[in-house]
């Protein structure tokens, strides 16, 4: 986050669908760590229970909303997005209406 010189005003650095950073002026709606793909809330108790160990901090990134971060290949949080981790869970096309990840889930060896 930088201060705009100009207005009162802060600028928030969000991930775009083209994997570049761009500033906004409104924050973004969801945390994603980069090593692991993942989003979830910024209010995530597990994201914010390993920053304030200081770590995760230098993986972080922002998403202006949902759609983004899915086009990026990220999943959902277990924890924070229960219902949608669940979803994304059970799998499906990836890229479809109904399954709108780009990635699937892993499957386990038998």
């Amino acid at each position: 986050m930088t201060e705009s010189p100009f207005t009162n005003h802060r600028r928030y650095r969000l991930l775009g669908v083209d994997g570049k950073t761009y500033e906004s002026y409104t924050p973004g709606t969801l945390g994603g760590h980069k090593g692991n793909r993942l989003y979830g809330r910024l209010d995530c108790p597990s994201a914010l229970r390993y920053l304030a160990k200081g770590m995760y901090v230098k993986h972080r990134v922002f998403f202006a909303d949902e759609a983004t971060a899915i086009a990026r290949g990220y999943r959902p949080c277990a924890r924070c997005l229960p219902e949608r981790y669940a979803e994304w869970r059970r799998g499906g096309t990836l890229g479809s209406a109904e399954y709108p990840w780009l990635v699937g889930p892993r499957t386990r060896p038998s």
